[in-house]
């Protein structure tokens, strides 16, 4: 299927791993160029490596922290005319109500406001221009709240509504804004999760992988499935896809 992605520029925000690095390469296969943006300057240059070694596009890396309101003014000056954005930066952590203040705003502030503020800057560029496609990458605890990840629950579900709020008007500008949210993925964050867990459950963390046992054909999702649902998305064979909730879990969540 020809999705009609040459020499787009798409902007991915923590795209130097997991989700990100393999959207990233998913893209450059289709002929689109790149703009990642990461905390870690070495990590973005391994990961413009890596996709270099698969196509030939232009790639402009980004080390900055996007849970500071100027990084994110210094990145729409770097690229103001951004095609597609895909917002999946922020790793949330675990925690019931008694976590503090500080760690909720340390990550709300990257996860929610990092991604609000992208989409305030890139939005309007978009709807001047009358195209684009906004993805933000968030996750099923927004559908599916749990006890032990209260800051991620409520935050991915702002995500969800604050994404279809914008993309029940969005279009008439022609601007998409979509949600994909991913169960568990197999990246390297949710690894280190996994071995910690074989290590409580089964005192042996070289078991991480039976952790999944129970999950949808008895593993997470790779990345790279969760990548190809997004660059489909963002295509133009997904043009009437708007202001929705795509979720990639296997059927996890209602099981």
């Amino acid at each position: 299927m020809e999705l009609h992605l040459e020499n787009k520029t798409v902007l991915i925000t923590g795209g130097s791993q997991g989700i990100g690095l393999a959207t990233a390469k998913a893209f450059a296969v289709e002929g689109a160029n790149l703009h990642l943006v990461s905390r870690s300057k070495k990590k973005l240059e391994n990961a413009r490596e890596e996709i270099t070694a698969l196509a030939d596009v232009e790639i402009e890396i980004h080390p900055l922290d996007l849970s500071v309101s100027k990084n994110i003014d210094k990145l729409e000056k770097s690229c103001p005319q951004a095609d597609i954005l895909i917002n999946n930066a922020g790793a949330v952590p675990g925690g019931d109500i008694s976590m503090d203040e500080k760690t909720w705003r340390a990550a709300w502030d990257l996860k929610i406001y990092g991604y609000i503020n992208m989409m305030r800057r890139f939005f309007g560029r978009m709807a001047e221009r009358g195209s684009g496609v906004i993805i933000n990458i968030a996750g099923t605890a927004g559908e599916r709240p749990g006890f032990g990840f209260l800051a991620g629950a409520g935050g991915n579900a702002a995500i969800m509504a604050i994404s279809r709020g914008l993309g029940s008007h969005s279009i008439d500008s022609g601007v998409r804004v979509l949600t994909v949210n991913p169960g568990k993925t197999l990246t390297p964050r949710m690894e280190t999760l996994m071995r910690t867990e074989a290590e409580r459950t089964l005192g042996d963390p070289e078991r991480w992988q039976e952790t999944g046992s129970d999950l949808p054909l008895g593993r997470a999702a790779n990345p790279e499935e969760v990548a190809d649902l997004v660059v489909f998305l963002a295509s133009d064979r997904a043009s009437y896809i708007n202001a929705t909730v795509i979720t990639i879990d296997g059927g996890n969540s209602l099981r």
